[in-house]
């Protein structure tokens, strides 16, 4: 029987369990005793498990936490902006802090700093919504190139922003192009360990419209980092500015790209915890 913890950021959702509670005891290795990688795809199943776009795996520390990240289907991820922010809301709720409006989240793209803003007692649908403004480093190897995939050529924006990222600039895709380019940038060769994609749409200076494909999951409706990496796109290429909202079909985030990182702000949410029975 494992303990966990469900927790979202604009329905982008994550199941939490403790490291120690991984049978094994070892969850860094995927296929390994801990089978980390099975019990992500078991746990995530939207039809047969709880359901969610990943598993993180965390263990307290004397600042925070730290935390190793499965997708949906199994892979390994360095990090997720909205996953990190989740975990914090975990954490705070539950008097695990070291600090009460201050938390740090180790992940294997570093450290994250995050810090409670006062809007934090807002009501969600399900509980209290916490909000937090995150750093989350600064962009790297960012620059324009051209691809082609699903028989298309297309000049696209990709960095490092602690995981992969690929932003397309320009008006939205419709469903079917969304899903046929999403799938195929996604596994490109040219990223040999897979990218995030974002398909990104500078509305204003201020306001930047996103949808996501994510790496290892498909279709969210948000992405913490994915909203970071379309910001960086879209004011180094697209005229927008360093500071905006970039909105996605789960709701808008706030981007800040300043000279010392790029900052995250919204809110997460606990939605309940529960035991599950393992399948295998």
């Amino acid at each position: 029987m494992i303990k966990f913890t469900k927790a979202h950021a604009y329905g982008n959702d994550f199941i939490y369990v403790r490291k120690d509670a991984v049978e094994g005891g070892r969850p860094g290795e995927p296929d390994g005793p801990g089978g980390c990688s099975a019990l992500a795809r078991e746990l995530c199943d939207r039809h047969t498990g709880i359901g969610a776009d990943g598993l993180i795996l965390f263990e307290p520390t004397s600042d925070g936490a730290s935390m190793l990240l499965f997708n949906a289907d199994g892979s390994r991820a360095e990090v997720s902006g909205n996953g990190v922010r989740a975990l914090g809301a975990i954490l705070l709720r539950n008097g695990q802090a070291s600090e009460a409006d201050s938390i740090t989240i180790h992940t294997e793209a570093g450290a994250k700093r995050l810090t409670r803003t006062p809007q934090t007692l807002a009501r969600g649908e399900k509980g209290t919504r916490q909000t937090f403004r995150s750093a989350m480093g600064l962009p790297r190897d960012l620059r324009q190139t051209a691809i082609t995939a699903a028989g298309e050529t297309l000049w696209i924006a990709v960095m490092d922003l602690g995981n992969p990222q690929a932003v397309l600039l320009g008006p939205l895709p419709d469903r079917e192009r969304f899903t046929r380019l999403g799938r195929s940038l996604e596994r490109h060769q040219m990223f040999p360990a897979g990218t995030n994609v974002e398909f990104a749409h500078v509305e204003s200076p201020h306001v930047v419209r996103i949808l996501i494909w994510e790496r290892g999951v498909g279709p969210t409706s948000s992405s913490g980092t994915g909203s970071c990496a379309a910001l960086v796109a879209a004011a180094a290429f697209g005229g927008a500015g360093r500071q905006a909202d970039v909105i996605a079909p789960g709701g808008a985030q706030r981007v800040e790209w300043l000279d010392d990182s790029v900052y995250l702000t919204g809110w997460a949410e606990v939605l309940f915890d529960g035991e599950w029975l393992r399948q295998t």
